[in-house]
């Protein structure tokens, strides 16, 4: 995320930490930069100016002065200052009311509104454990209504079907009513949205409030917008009382500018961010860890819970027992290895989250090349018979040209995977019987990752 932006001030934070006094001319060139990279990542001048001004102020006081390790003392202050632009802390999704709590979502066209509507739905169902129904007042853009009613399906909600030949009024007021016969705990508006700001799109979402009476009012806004997400978000607050904010698309290569400006512009909590285009791809917005991520510091949490959620339990206890008690790694395992690290979300999701010393190290490291790999070799394996999977040493000459042809790769690419599977199945033999901590002290002593022949990972 913001990529531009996290670079120029991972830079900084490099630069501050190794501060051995703080002075006034120092934290004035410093400040001067990071003006700069917040202005070039599209950051709204008022905000820059108060952020600059807080960090300021507080970098010349005696919370810096004072302290032994000053540079790194000036990092916390530009992290906690970070964090507080975009909010403090959590802001939770309000549900306190009488079901069915009706949330609002509001936005530009093309904002991804429809997806999110969709995303949260999956969200309040997996982690709220409510029944959610979906609607949409969108009858003006061709194809929306079909949009969510797919979305809503992947998602595991219910969807209440409109027309585009029906009133937005009508179709809400129908919605809300089936919410209530139906006892559902949250229903859903996604509302129509305009390729620019008009006077009958604010006309229209204002009837809509008023007639829903919403818990939560949400304004979709795009991270990719820059300036313009700004004076969008000025529009509506001003047409609606806005209680949280969903940005969208913070995975795209964006100048992060919007993530920045629209908590202050609006006042409204920034309350989750799409970080990915599939359906999981929303998390709840923690302003301290976002402000780490954009510093360059990574947000270990958030990985921890990534890969916590990608992992099948059930799946890995499963093969740890298989491997002790005696039973071959066969291709199965090995393609289940690699199917966990899909569902994770990927090399390059994972990285995203980690700190940029530890990204800078693997630089070298192509990530779609790594992706298209991963791929690849789940080809290779479902290219394979039942028994080809089962009993790898059946794949002589024949058999690999066929599985080759099978995932459209050339035999050199068939005996890579044979090969590093190999590789694997001898770590997962040292494993049984109490090798394991042989095994780990031995790499305890390597150098690197890939000394003294270490079996290379599937991803």
């Amino acid at each position: 995320m913001a990529s531009a932006l996290t670079d120029k001030l991972t830079r900084l934070v490099k630069e501050m930490r190794g501060q051995a006094r703080i002075t006034e001319s120092n934290v004035t060139d410093m400040l001067r930069e990071v003006r700069m990279a917040l202005l070039e990542a599209d950051v709204a001048l008022p905000v820059v100016r108060d952020f600059i001004a807080r960090v300021k102020e507080k970098a010349l006081g005696q919370e810096v002065l004072g302290s032994l390790k000053p540079g790194q003392t000036l990092v916390s202050i530009v992290n906690r200052e970070l964090a507080a632009t975009m909010g403090e802390g959590v802001a939770d999704i309000n549900l306190a009311a009488q079901p069915p709590a009706v949330i609002l979502m509001a936005g530009l066209q093309g904002a991804g509104k429809t997806t999110t509507t969709a995303k949260l739905a999956k969200h309040l169902i997996e982690k709220r454990k409510k029944k959610v129904l979906t609607v949409s007042g969108d009858v003006y853009r061709p194809a929306a209504i079909e949009q969510l009613k797919t979305v809503t399906k992947q998602a595991g909600a219910e969807w209440f079907p409109s027309t585009p030949d029906q009133k937005p009024l009508d179709i809400v007021h129908a919605a809300l009513d089936y919410a209530k016969k139906h006892y559902f705990d949250v229903l859903l508006v996604d509302t129509a949205g305009r390729l620019a700001i008009d006077e009958a799109l604010m006309k229209e979402i204002k009837d809509l409030h008023a007639a829903l009476n919403p818990v939560e009012t949400l304004f979709v806004v795009d991270a990719m917008q820059g300036q313009d997400a700004i004076n969008t978000a000025k529009a509506f607050k001003e047409a609606l009382p806005l209680t949280g904010i969903v940005l969208t698309k913070l995975d795209g290569d964006s100048r992060g500018g919007a993530a920045l400006s629209v908590r202050q512009i609006t006042g409204a909590p920034i309350k989750f961010a799409g970080v990915s285009e599939k359906i999981d791809g929303l998390e709840v917005f923690d302003a301290e860890r976002h402000a780490g991520r954009i510093l360059g510091m990574g947000d270990i949490v958030a990985l921890v819970e990534q890969v916590t959620a990608g992992v099948d339990i059930e799946a890995a206890q499963k093969l740890a027992a298989k491997v002790k008690s005696g039973d071959g790694f066969d291709l199965n395992d090995f393609l289940s290895q690699i199917q966990q690290m899909k569902q994770m979300g990927g090399l390059s999701s994972l990285m995203d989250k980690l700190p940029s010393q530890l990204t800078a190290k693997a630089g070298s490291l192509d990530m779609d090349k790594a992706e298209k790999d991963i791929k690849r070799k789940e080809g290779i394996i479902q290219s394979m018979t039942p028994l080809e999977r089962r009993k790898p040493e059946l794949i002589k000459a024949t058999r690999k040209k066929r599985i080759a042809n099978g995932a459209g790769v050339h035999v050199q690419e068939v005996n890579r995977l044979l090969k590093e599977f190999e590789q694997m199945q001898g770590m997962m033999k040292k494993m049984k019987g109490g090798g394991l901590m042989k095994m780990m002290k031995k790499m305890g002593g390597m150098k690197g990752m890939g000394g003294g022949g270490m079996p290379k990972m599937p991803f």
